[in-house]
């Protein structure tokens, strides 16, 4: 048997169950392919149209439920995409992950393919205990395919037990473009997980640029997770993160970073004066002018 390629395995990593509730090798479960699947995940439309028109079932999964549908919308091939729902693809199938060809379309990051699903009526959000479109599009960078979805009424605020909102998403995947968009669309700037915060999220992968937009936003910078923790808690000590939080919190965080710095300069007997320090504007001036 052919290796199968990378974008399946990613997908199929795991033991897949079957339909009876077994567990089953990744190899045999893959072993159930067909010409069609193949053709679909390839992008070879002509194969695909050939296959369609000698009777092949455009609707055959896997064991695993995948569909011809759902490869094709995973290699962006809006091409096969568009002709397999011109024939009566199922386009709200669900695989056993609980992908729907939304999803595998807004993992791939095909705009055109997100456009012609929903044209077909694939549903933009499906029901919470299958694998959000929005949250994935968000998680890779996918900004166009996110803001299609949100035009098409998605919750820009839904929170997923595992995942919390996409803002929390594209926090926590440095997705700045993301971020940027969900703010100015009016996504909720104190909504994460649970009690974690966007804020929290940016703290954690010492995103300055996105700890700034938050902020810009209203962040709430002393809220406290589930943990206890605030997001200047769990930036790293002596990080720009942790200074632009300070500096963030207003005159008694100021007042803490110039103890910080001062504290620095003298154990190491500097001899410099405050603009030698090559401080950020805002605490130059409290420096000199305090």
């Amino acid at each position: 048997m052919a290796e199968l390629p990378e974008r399946v395995l990613c997908e199929n990593s795991r033991s897949l169950e079957a339909s009876a509730g077994k567990q089953c090798d990744w190899k045999d479960c893959w072993a159930d392919r067909s010409p069609l699947h193949e053709a679909a995940a390839q992008g070879r439309l002509l194969a695909l149209k050939t296959l369609i028109a000698q009777g092949v079932n455009v609707n055959l999964v896997t064991i695993n439920r995948v569909s011809s549908l759902h490869e094709a919308c995973l290699g962006g091939h809006v091409a096969c995409a568009k002709a397999l729902l011109e024939k009566g693809a199922h386009v709200n199938g669900v695989t056993v992950h609980g992908a729907t060809p939304l999803f595998n379309a807004c993992r791939s990051g095909n705009a055109a393919c997100v456009n012609v699903l929903l044209e077909f009526g694939a549903k933009a959000q499906p029901e919470v205990h299958l694998a959000s479109p929005i949250h994935e599009a968000v998680k890779r960078g996918h900004r166009e395919c996110m803001e299609i979805l949100l035009a098409n009424n998605v919750n820009i605020d839904q929170e997923l037990p595992q995942l919390g909102t996409p803002l929390y998403v594209a926090c926590t995947y440095q997705r700045v473009d993301c971020v940027k968009k969900l703010l100015e669309l009016g996504a909720s700037v104190d909504r994460g997980q649970r009690l974690d915060t966007p804020l929290h999220a940016a703290a954690r992968q010492s995103s300055v640029e996105v700890i700034h937009l938050l902020a810009d936003y209203g962040a709430p910078l002393k809220r406290r997770n589930a943990r206890g923790k605030s997001a200047l808690d769990l930036a790293a000590p002596n990080s720009s993160v942790e200074q632009a939080l300070l500096l963030r919190e207003g005159p008694p965080a100021l007042s803490q970073l110039c103890r910080l710095c001062v504290r620095k300069c003298l154990g190491r007997a500097c001899h410099q004066t405050v603009h030698e320090l090559h401080l950020p504007e805002l605490l130059e001036r409290f420096l000199l002018y305090r």
